[in-house]
Parts: C-alpha cells; structure tokens; sequence
C-alpha cells in the first residue's frame, strides 16, 4: 500500500468513529478519559523510555536546548498530561449545548445546538503532551483525532497515542476515533493535507516553516498561530517591583514557548529606575538583551535590529524598547506583535482599558504574566493550539472551540407561504 492510499485509509477510518462518536454518550467518554489518565501514570516507565530514545536522537542531531526541553517527558510533566484529561472529563460536555433559542410568530422553535466538527487533524512538532491534551479534547467533544507529530518525537507520540488508544476502546470508544500517523515521511503532511474528504480541520503547532507550508498546501480549514511574538509593556504608573517579577517570570518561566514575553516595552518616565533592576534579573540567568537606542544608553546591551521586534526566540533573548507614551506601546503591539499575548502593568484604571481595547491580540493581560495563556490555566483542560485567528475561534482551542453550531427547527406542520 502507498503513503497516500495508507492516509486516505486512515481518513475513511476516522470519518466513521466520527459518525459513531456523535451519539457516545458523556459518560463513556469521561470514563474513558479518567480510565487513561490512570493509565498514563501506570506507563510512566513505558513513556520515559521511548522519550529517551527521542532524546538522545535530538541531541545527536543538534537539537537547541529549548527544542529539547520541549521534547521531554518528565515525570511532572507526564503527571500533569494525566490531570488535564481528569479535568477535561470534569468539564461539561458541550456536544448538544443549546446556544439559544427562539419561537417564531409562525409558531416554529429554532435553536442553536453544539456538534461536533467532525474529524480534526493536528500537525504538530516537539511537544509529546500534545498528542494526550489534543486527544482527549477531541474525545470529549465528540470528534475523530488524526494526529501527525514530528519526527523528532516519534517514539515518545507512539507511546503515548498507544496507551491512550487502549485505554479508550477498552471503555467503549469506537475503533479508530484516535489514530497517529506512524511515519516520519514528511510526505505524509501532504497527503493529510488534501484530505478535505475526510478531515473538518486542520490544527498545526510547531515552527514557522511548517505553519507556512500548512497554509500554503491545505484544501481543508486551518486553525493556527504563526508566532508568538508576545509583549510586555511597564506603564509609567506601574508598580515596579511586580513589573520587575512579571517580567522576569513572563521571559525566564520556560523561554521555549509561545506565551513567553519576546518583547519588553518600558515608558520612558520609568525606565532609569526599572531597566537596571530588571536586566540585572535578566542577564544573571543567561538572557541576551537586545534594545533600543535608549535602552542601551540606561544598560549594558546589544543593539536590536528591525527584525529583532519581529522575532519569537523562543529561547533566552530579549529586546527591550523604551517608549514615549502608553499609545506608541500599543502601536509597537500592533505592528509587530502576533496577536498572541501581550501585557501591561500598571496602577492607572484608564491606560490600563486603553490597553485591553485597543491592542488587537487573542489573549490581553493587566498585571499578570503573559505564560497563563493555555488551556489548563484558564480551566478548559489544556488545549490544542492558540489561535489567533479571527474566524471560528480565538485564543485558547479547547472543548467549545472544538464544536459548531446546528440549527434545529421544531414545527408542527408550517409551510411557507
């Protein structure tokens, strides 16, 4: 059998547990979602090995150390993948929600009622959680997963995917409702990718490269974010000390994510009392700080380039501008933000709702780090991407955004005249 028949089989498979996924009832599928977290954390030795295997062949390979530490399977973090599905089977189910309703003068009932999309694809890099949290979210909502990870995390997926797959049909989930792409053939992503007959959607996580190349090949739906490219902007009336520990948290916390900060906004009335305190922060943890022809009059730095606002390092660096006024922060936001997050931290009510309405990202915080963005945090049980766009869904892809609506009209015998 070819790659490309191979795939479309795996669609056929998919499309039929979707049907039969529709009507699965809550209880199964939150059984079934408790009954795999428990056995995540029964196949601890199982996972670790095959995350090992993946390990040392980045390491072999150069990987960067922030690719790597996506790549890790740790105890904690294998833990945690069991928690948030105990917390997606904790949620409310939102297959058969009615959005609203409304009876006509002609005596018709017309509501809005949840589904399920249908099959959702996810193309994905580095992160083996991904393969439970964006299972498991599909579980609940009622729809078919096909998952295509990276190749550097193959082993790590496939054991994972395995244990979730038993588990889940063990408790009544139809045959084939989670299935994992097993080669690292990048030819492979093609093949999903003009699957249209067969898959609703397509959710990418990963790198640049493969969200451009997902654009620019796909005949199905595409649910992404390009970067993160998030900001943190330190208003004149802000509270310095919590600045300085939001900053440090939102840059330093985990560096090799979308949430982390990659820009650090400073208005000038502050910045000879703030830049010092929180670049002595920085820089003793190993960040590179890059920053404006101001900054680096107030600090020790490297100059950034035009293309440094624009770039998500995913990694310990830095740039730092200092700006004139709260409405040029939020033009640097807007111009070379990624509509992901973005901060302020202030004690001012006004400049603070300025913020929120005016910069147009997914997520916008006051006072709080930029690293909440994720499913877990805000309580949906983890998620499967953050979206920016602004079509269907946007921020956090969880149980909800994972559904459509129907129409469903009630007669008793109208006809249109």
């Amino acid at each position: 059998m070819s790659l490309d028949e191979d795939i479309l089989n795996i669609g056929r498979q998919a499309r039929e547990a979707g049907n039969a996924l529709r009507s699965l009832s809550s209880d199964v599928k939150d059984r079934a979602l408790r009954r795999i977290a428990g056995d995540l954390r029964t196949s601890r030795g199982e996972l670790q090995q095959a995350n090992a295997e993946d390990l040392g062949a980045g390491k072999d390979k150069g990987l960067s150390t922030a690719m790597l530490d996506r790549l890790e399977l740790t105890g904690k973090r294998i833990e945690a993948m069991a928690q948030g599905l105990e917390q997606v089977a904790a949620l409310p189910d939102p297959v058969g929600d009615i959005v609203s309703q409304v009876v006509r003068p002609n005596g018709l009932r017309i509501a809005q009622v949840r589904q399920p999309l249908g099959v959702v694809g996810i193309i994905y890099e580095s992160r083996p959680n991904v393969t439970a949290d964006a299972a498991a979210l599909c579980l609940k909502s009622g729809n078919a997963t096909i998952l295509r990870g990276g190749s550097e995390a193959i082993h790590s997926n496939l054991a994972v995917a395995r244990v979730f797959a038993d588990a889940a049909t063990g408790e009544g989930v139809p045959d084939h409702a989670v299935q994992i792409i097993a080669t690292t053939d990048r030819a492979a992503v093609g093949a999903m990718l003009r699957m249209h007959q067969h898959i609703d959607v397509i959710v990418p996580r990963g790198g640049r490269s493969l969200i451009e190349r997902i654009y620019a090949e796909s005949r199905i739906p595409v649910v992404a974010h390009l970067d993160g490219v998030c900001h943190t902007y330190v208003h004149k009336d802000a509270d310095l000390e919590m600045a300085r520990s939001i900053c440090l948290n939102a840059k330093l916390q985990r560096p090799g994510v979308c949430n982390a900060m990659e820009t650090m906004l400073i208005h000038t009335d502050v910045a000879p009392m703030f830049l010092p305190a929180v670049a002595e922060g920085l820089t003793e943890a190993g960040c590179e700080l890059r920053g404006c022809e101001r900054t680096r009059r107030l600090i020790e730095c490297n100059e950034a380039s035009e293309e440094d606002w624009t770039t998500e390092y995913l990694d310990k660096i830095l740039a730092i501008r200092v700006v004139e006024s709260l409405d040029e922060a939020i033009d640097h936001i807007n111009q070379y933000g990624s509509h992901h997050s973005d901060a302020i931290v202030t004690e001012g009510y006004a400049a603070a709702e300025r913020f929120l309405d005016a910069v147009d990202s997914a997520t916008v915080y006051v006072n709080a780090s930029t690293r909440f963005t994720d499913g877990f945090e805000f309580g949906l049980g983890a998620e499967i991407g953050i979206s920016t766009n602004k079509l269907h869904c946007r921020g956090p892809m969880a149980l909800k955004e994972l559904t459509c609506l129907k129409y469903v009209i009630r007669g008793s015998g109208q006809i249109r005249e």
